[in-house]
């Protein structure tokens, strides 16, 4: 399974388990246990939630989900824009960290841009490194322009919406983190919706490979060097998600790719959802 390295750590496998819808209802709380469970015993080793998913009940999903497997997993939460004030951050830290169950996390991101100056979300998360509460801090949702207000700063990622059907950071962004080291972290990495999957150029080259529309997605994903966190809970799902961190796409499948999905030729909006 191919690994990226990420927030310190070399051995992270490039497909790793969203959480964004869990914890939202009770009746399906077991049920998303299970499958985060199943997939930490697939190899997928980086979990990604956030403190506004299900108004914290992902994180508790989480929680119960890596008890006993803390030390396995690289843990990613995201702080809301309206909590990365010096004086708020620290008190919505430890909430997450108690609905995770954890002393840290591995790391912490801002959601989107806010009110407060980076300068003070910075200031925020330096502190809470320096306490131990978490390792590394990144942020999501950032396009070039937010991305260079960090630059020289300790910033560990940027989280963003990308995928086949959305590539507007291929003009810009992705270069600019490229050069910057800055890993790239890709949300809806198979589509919104079941347009993407339902694209007949893509459901052929995934019947010529004998795997699915997403698994060739997420390969594309992998391909260029972006972590993706698709989420899952249906034990087929997680397993062809698995899968796909280990299937090889080769010189001219990406070219079709390019064709099928053509790359922007001009800067756009960043997409966000």
């Amino acid at each position: 399974m191919k690994t990226m390295q990420l927030a310190g750590r070399s051995d992270i496998v490039a497909i790793g388990q969203g959480t964004w819808h869990m914890g939202e209802r009770a009746s399906e709380r077991r049920r998303e246990v299970a499958a985060l469970r199943e997939g930490i015993a697939l190899g997928m080793n980086l979990i990604d939630t956030a403190e506004m998913y299900g108004d914290g009940g992902a994180e508790e999903v989480v929680g119960e989900a890596i008890a006993g497997l803390r030390e396995q997993i690289l843990l990613v939460s995201k702080v809301y824009p309206h909590h990365a004030s010096r004086k708020a951050m620290p008190q919505a830290c430890e909430q997450s960290l108690r609905r995770l169950g954890t002393d840290r996390i591995d790391l912490y991101l801002l959601h989107w841009q806010g009110q407060y100056p980076l300068a003070e979300t910075i200031e925020a998360f330096e502190r809470l490194r320096d306490a131990g509460k978490i390792r590394h801090w990144g942020v999501s949702n950032f396009d070039v322009n937010a991305m260079q207000e960090l630059q020289g700063s300790a910033c560990a990622c940027n989280q963003v919406l990308y995928n086949l059907e959305q590539r507007g950071i291929d003009f810009d962004l992705l270069p600019w983190c490229r050069h910057e080291a800055i890993p790239v972290m890709a949300y809806c990495p198979v589509g919104q919706g079941m347009d993407l999957l339902h694209h007949a150029g893509l459901a052929a080259m995934a019947e010529r490979h004998g795997a699915s529309p997403a698994q060739i997605a997420l390969a594309w994903l992998l391909s260029r060097e972006v972590l993706a966190i698709p989420k899952a809970v249906s034990p087929g799902h997680l397993r062809e998600n698995a899968a796909a961190a280990s299937l090889d796409l080769s010189a001219e499948d990406l070219q079709e790719l390019d064709q099928l999905f053509p790359a922007p030729r001009r800067k756009q909006p960043l997409a966000i959802v």
